[in-house]
Parts: C-alpha cells; sequence; structure tokens
C-alpha cells in the first residue's frame, strides 16, 4: 500500500467531513466570511479596475454557469466568474487575514467556492461545507510556510503572494468538493492547481494595481482545476512534498509538514481568522486604533508637532518605507499601505463605517494638503514591544508631541477584529451596510444580509447570490 502523502491527507479530510461533522463555530464563521466578501465585492466597484474586470470576463462570452456580483444578470462561464469575484473581493484590501500565515484566505476560496457552487446548482448547506474545508486547506498550506524563527512567512521573504498561492490550491478544494470530487479527484485537483498557483507582492512596496488580480487569478485556477480533473485531467500525488513540488518549488524545501496534518479535521483554523474593521493593508489596522484612542483622548490634528509610529520590524518595509513615499501615498491604493495614512486617516475622518471607512481612503485624500502635511511630521520605526508580538498580531504603539509641549503615547497590542477583540455579528453587518451603501437598496441589504445568516439553510445558494448580479436603480450611485 502506497504511503500518504500530504495532498492525499488533505483530500481525505475534505471528502471526508460531511456538513454535520463541522462544528457550530465553524458554520457560524463561514456565513460571516461569505458576507463580509460579498459587501467588498459590491464596494469594490468603484475602482476602475472593477470596471476593467467585468469588462475583461463580460467580453469572453462562454456558457453561463455563474455571475459576477454587480456583473448583471447574463451568467458568465465558472471560472470567469470566479475570476470577477476574486478580483472584487481583494481589491480594497480589506478582507479578512490569518496569523500568523499572513494569508487572506476567504478572498480567493469563497468567490471560488461559490462560483462551483452556481455551477453545480449546490445547496447552501453544501457551500458552506466547501469553503468551510476549502479555507483549511488554504490556512495549513500558509502554515507549512510560516518560520517562527524568523517570525515570518517565507513565502513574503522569497516575494510570493501566499495568499493567491495558497488560495488557489484551497478554493480548488472547495470547487471540487462542489463539483462531486471524491478523495482521489481532490487529490487531483490540489496537483492541478498547484501548478497554476501564483502572485508576486513587488506591487506593496512600490505600487501598481496587480495585486488586485492575484486572487481572482487564484479563484479563477481553483474552478478550473476542478473542471479539468472532473473531465479527467491528474495530478502527482506528491505534489507538495515531491522533489519538484510545491514547497520545494516556492519554499526551497523549506517547510513545516506537521503543521498541515496536525489536527486535522478536529481542530479548526476558520473561526479564528481576522476580520478587517478598516478598509486598508492589516498592518496598519493598529496604527488606526492607536490614533483613534488619542483622538478620544483629546489629541487635535492640527496640534500634532511630531509623532513615531513604532510597528513591528518585519511590517516595517510594507507599511514604513521607503519614508518618503508612504508620507506622500500618490493615491488612495497606496493610502492603504501607509503607517503615516493611518495615523491621518484616523485624525481627521468623519467616523466611517467601523470607526475608519472606505470613504477616507479617497486619491482626493491622498493628497489633501492637510493630510500631507501631517503625514510628513510622522516617522515609522521598528518598536521593540510591538516585534514581539508579531505575527500572532499586528501591534503598534504611537507617541506624540504636540504644539503645546505634551507627549501623548498610546499602545495596541492586539488586532480588533481578532480573536482578543472579534466583531459582532452586528458590528460586521454594519460594515456590509458600509460597503453596500449607494449600490444596493436598505431592502436588498437586508435581504442579503438575513439569507447570509441563514446561508445553511438555503436550497440553493443562487438565492442569496441572485440578488446582487444587478444593483438596485433607485440606491443612488452605480
Amino acid at each position: 500500500m502506497a504511503e500518504p502523502t500530504l495532498a492525499g491527507e488533505l483530500a481525505a479530510f475534505a471528502a471526508g467531513t460531511p456538513y454535520d461533522a463541522l462544528p457550530e463555530d465553524v458554520t457560524h464563521s463561514v456565513g460571516r466570511r461569505v458576507l463580509d466578501i460579498l459587501g467588498l465585492c459590491v464596494a469594490a466597484h468603484r475602482l476602475p479596475t472593477s470596471g476593467a474586470i467585468i469588462a475583461h470576463v463580460t467580453e469572453q462570452g462562454g456558457r453561463p454557469q455563474a455571475h459576477a456580483v454587480g456583473g448583471g444578470p447574463q451568467a458568465l462561464p465558472a471560472p470567469l466568474a470566479a475570476l470577477a469575484n476574486g478580483v472584487l473581493a481583494h481589491s480594497l484590501d480589506y478582507d479578512d487575514t490569518h496569523l500568523p500565515s499572513v494569508l487572506h484566505p476567504s478572498a480567493s476560496v469563497v468567490p471560488a467556492a461559490l462560483a462551483a457552487a452556481e455551477l453545480a446548482g449546490a445547496s447552501g448547506r453544501e457551500t458552506v461545507r466547501a469553503v468551510a474545508v476549502g479555507l483549511e486547506v488554504c490556512v495549513r498550506l500558509g502554515m507549512a510556510g510560516y518560520d517562527p524563527e524568523a517570525g515570518n512567512s517565507t513565502f513574503f521573504e522569497h516575494g510570493q503572494h501566499a495568499t493567491s498561492i495558497c488560495g488557489t490550491l484551497g478554493g480548488a478544494v472547495a470547487a471540487g468538493t462542489l463539483l462531486g470530487l471524491d478523495e482521489g479527484g481532490l487529490t487531483d485537483v490540489l496537483g492541478i492547481a498547484a501548478s497554476t498557483a501564483s502572485g508576486i507582492i513587488e506591487a506593496n512596496r512600490t505600487g501598481g494595481t496587480v495585486k488586485r488580480l492575484h486572487c481572482g487569478w487564484a479563484a479563477h485556477s481553483a474552478v478550473t482545476a476542478a473542471q479539468l480533473v472532473a473531465r479527467g485531467f491528474t495530478g502527482p500525488p506528491t505534489v507538495l512534498e515531491g522533489r519538484f513540488g510545491f514547497f520545494q518549488a516556492f519554499l526551497h524545501g523549506v517547510y513545516a509538514p506537521e503543521e498541515i496534518t496536525r489536527g486535522l479535521g478536529t481542530d479548526w483554523a476558520v473561526p479564528g481568522i481576522f476580520f478587517k474593521p478598516y478598509p486598508a493593508n492589516h498592518f496598519t489596522h493598529t496604527a488606526v486604533d492607536a490614533a483613534l484612542e488619542l483622538r478620544r483622548r483629546g489629541l487635535v490634528a492640527e496640534e500634532v508637532e511630531s509623532a513615531v509610529l513604532g510597528v513591528p520590524a518585519p511590517v516595517l518595509r510594507t507599511i514604513g518605507q521607503p519614508l518618503e513615499r508612504k508620507r506622500a501615498p500618490e493615491n488612495g491604493y497606496e493610502a492603504q499601505f501607509s503607517g503615516p495614512y493611518a495615523v491621518a486617516a484616523a485624525l481627521y475622518g468623519a467616523g466611517e463605517g467601523l470607526g475608519v471607512g472606505l470613504g477616507d481612503y479617497t486619491d482626493t485624500l491622498a493628497q489633501e494638503p492637510r493630510r500631507r502635511a501631517l503625514m510628513a511630521k510622522v516617522d515609522v520605526v521598528a518598536d521593540a514591544r510591538a516585534t514581539a508580538g508579531f505575527p500572532y498580531q499586528f501591534p503598534a504603539t504611537l507617541t506624540v508631541r504636540d504644539t503645546r509641549g505634551r507627549t501623548w503615547h498610546t499602545e495596541m497590542l492586539t488586532n480588533r477584529g481578532g480573536t482578543d477583540r472579534p466583531l459582532t455579528d452586528g458590528e460586521l453587518e454594519t460594515k456590509f451596510r458600509d460597503n453596500t451603501a449607494g449600490r444596493l437598496s436598505p431592502a436588498t441589504a437586508d435581504a442579503v444580509t438575513a439569507r447570509a445568516r441563514r446561508l445553511d439553510k438555503l436550497d440553493d445558494i443562487h438565492e442569496l447570490l441572485g440578488l446582487l448580479a444587478e444593483f438596485d436603480s433607485d440606491s443612488g450611485r452605480q
């Protein structure tokens, strides 16, 4: 009898985990994540890249199988619907994060699962199961590439976007589950998906919108892999640990296989994935919290003379370097990756969403003179206390000297939206309504929320997705 392989063990887990075996906190978490992703897909329509991806998939033609959010009533081939929704889901950098792998699992897995569910005519119950196992596979692959000594993901050290790379495989398992693949088929689907996984993160440092494409391409590859296996394509059973396999190709053979298998099927990572309360790179969130806290204490933005934002050392290069660029983001997208802008947004914002909202990250505000003036006073440095908590949290410290000679200081050592400071169902629904305002009427937003709450009770996933193919004509901005 052949030795079990890592892909085989993941496939056995996915194929052998029925809905009734899912813990209640897992099923509840999946419904929350689907609602979150759908809200993000709606909100992302404000971006030029969203119009571009919708136009691109619409022009491709093909058999109608699944819908893109806001893409119109005409269905698309399932991989193209997954492509569009994956791009939309990740474009605002507002999607959930797993720590310490620093993955954004739902932005690939949920779009892949929803497209496959529509294709298969799956129920909500079947979709919840597929999302759950897909997210778990994604996270475990990411954790296998986490280096505890370095305190960072080896994928990132190699310049690779672990989110889209691991998301391709997790999404493929979710899609394959919905298309009825058995354990052998799911092993094959991992073998196929691994050859299509990709993503390079240089855009985090120096700009470009290509990162928005990553999760869409992952979801597209995921659904395609599942469809190809259903038609007879096969993959190597040793695709993960083999001499020329996934971990050799991406991580030069340095990985932790026990992270894939330990507690598989009993210890679920899904409920512990952090939700994002703010629409920016997750590394900036505690900077937002810190500045909001000082504002609550009475700090006035115009009186800031100097500020020092302390962050974990590995975070510095993403939100603090090059400092001159981070102090002067050219647009809202670059502002999402700027520590100085996070401080400015919190001190000058109007309190949208859960404290800082989408309206705080616009191209105009990124170049607003008073925000630019404040950002020029913010230094971003590595802080030992913040580094000690990374990457299980993304802590920050903030020290401000004001023009009256006073010193203000606070520390945010845990992330809002994580297991220590979780968002309530009500807060997530507030986020959803903030994201969909102006595109969905209140009645439609309520209907989507209600169906997401009872996702596992839906007879057909189209009962949910059909509400979002077109935006309401009477809801304002389209």
